[in-house]
């Protein structure tokens, strides 16, 4: 039986592997030949207009949930109103191409044409109901939350405020020039990689877990969670179950097409399935991102608008399906019933495969450029590429610079090396600091025991009414989480 739900999985993944190589490329081109600068002047204010752009450069943006977030974030800090913010959010990671095409192959043109529709509607939703939940002394607090984090031990860039253009080296060039250059397409491939990167967790456990709940999971347990037979009743209900399955099964992106795939062979309603795919951006990893960025009174309000706008669309869409009378696509059931045969989808896997080897090489080139230019980083917690000047997040370790993808990166990050200097503390031959300051005025870094003064101190914390000064951020993130493990010896 478990081997039944990984060829499940295997099979699901075969059918939608050129879609998805498809879907990151284009994604990749766009975010190296559209500067960043341009997208986040466009998006002051939350007039239609602006709610539009926002729209279609999410769109054609990174699909991953995290990275999706940490833009979001970056635009609003840097001017953008907190609703287009979120619209932007919602679309690069809801109305992306690659989600679209997965769709397709794994459920049915019906639910691509879905997606379109639905996330239009959401965001309309979104455009009248955010300015007034979410705006006013609502943005006022996520801003002013977001730059106290910012500003502490572990917030993102601190001083670190310069802004490069997005396209790199010769971002400067014109639009056709650029397309002409190997280091363009070498950028659109690093961005393609970097996006495959940041989701492929994601992608991974939203394929083992739908090929494995197929198998497990009978139709009655589905058909339990789902009511049927009681006309709209059971339709509202179903737009509402959907989003909260999305909250706790923790796959974000498009991981959790293949898991609504499963929902919908289980006996989900159309506007369930729909639902459900929308509120990957309310699964709780991210759930947690936004109470750190906005605090947890902003993250409240902003789970319940974007509930009920994604259930809301859910149901509208199927509603105007059935008006229109566009036929439910039937349900799917694994895609190990149709084995590996030699037929559209393998030359056109054949063909993507082919393609990333092109990519990938150009990745790899023009990752080497790009070191010797000190224009990328490498995160040091998933890997993938950064670019510094846009890095979302970054930390400064004993002389050290490291850039992250994610503020979720960065505070992994933290922990890791909070963990270390609590155990280096407590190796033998490691002595903690006797004292904490010295009668010429010096005072000594109860983490790691080195000798600051007040004036130059990298950071500072106050415990118990004594202040205790830091050679960097790090040392104090340390203490913060455990003061008692680095006083102990006092």
């Amino acid at each position: 039986m478990l081997g039944d739900g990984l060829l499940d999985a295997l099979s699901m993944f075969w059918q939608t592997l050129w879609a998805l190589f498809l879907g990151f490329a284009l994604s990749g081109a766009v975010q190296a030949f559209v500067t960043r600068e341009h997208m986040q002047r466009m998006f002051g204010d939350h007039r239609p207009a602006t709610i539009a752009k926002a729209t279609f450069w999410g769109m054609v943006s990174s699909s991953c949930s995290y990275a999706a977030s940490a833009l979001a974030k970056t635009l609003f800090r840097r001017g953008a109103d907190f609703t287009t913010s979120l619209v932007f959010m919602i679309a690069s990671t809801n109305l992306v191409i690659e989600l679209g095409l997965v769709l397709w192959l794994l459920l049915g043109w019906q639910f691509a044409l879905a997606e379109l529709v639905g996330g239009a509607i959401m965001i309309a939703l979104l455009g009248i109901i955010g300015p007034r939940v979410l705006g006013g002394r609502t943005a006022q607090e996520a801003r002013e939350h977001l730059e106290r984090s910012e500003s502490g031990p572990s917030g993102g860039h601190g001083g670190h405020a310069h802004h490069h253009d997005a396209s790199g080296a010769g971002g400067a060039a014109p639009l056709r020039e650029r397309l002409r250059t190997r280091a363009g397409w070498g950028d659109a491939a690093g961005y393609m990689i970097s996006d495959l990167t940041m989701i492929r967790k994601e992608l991974v456990i939203g394929f083992l877990v739908a090929g494995f709940i197929a198998v497990l999971v009978p139709t009655a347990v589905w058909q339990s969670l789902f009511l049927t037979g009681h006309g709209f009743w059971s339709s509202l209900e179903n737009v509402i179950v959907g989003p909260f399955l999305a909250i706790i099964s923790f796959v974000c992106s498009v991981g959790n097409v293949p898991l609504a795939a499963t929902l919908w062979h289980g006996g989900a309603s159309f506007g369930g399935v729909v639902a459900f795919v929308f509120a990957d951006l309310i699964a709780l990893p991210l759930l947690a991102i936004y109470r750190g960025y906005f605090g947890l009174r902003v993250t409240a309000r902003i789970l319940v608008v974007f509930w009920a706008t994604m259930s809301a669309a859910g149901l509208a869409v199927e509603y105007l399906f059935r008006w229109a009378r566009i036929p439910e696509p039937a349900p799917i059931r694994a895609m190990a019933d149709h084995g590996f045969a030699w037929n559209h989808t393998t030359w056109l896997n054949l063909a993507a495969l082919a393609l990333f080897a092109v990519m990938y090489g150009l990745y790899r080139a023009r990752r080497r450029e790009a070191a010797a230019e000190g224009r990328y980083a490498k995160d040091p917690i998933c890997g993938m590429q950064v670019e510094i000047a846009n890095a979302p997040a970054h930390r400064r370790r004993d002389g050290e610079d490291f850039y992250f993808c994610s503020d979720r990166c960065a505070r992994h990050f933290d922990e890791r090396e909070s963990k270390t200097m609590s155990e280096n503390l407590g190796m033998p031959g490691s002595t903690p600091p006797a004292m904490q300051h010295d009668p010429n005025g010096t005072h000594r870094d109860p983490v790691c025991g080195m000798t600051v003064s007040p004036e130059t101190a990298a950071a500072s914390f106050e415990h118990e009414g004594e202040t205790y000064y830091f050679c960097s951020r790090g040392c104090r993130t340390a203490f913060e989480l455990k003061p008692e493990a680095f006083l102990t010896a006092q």
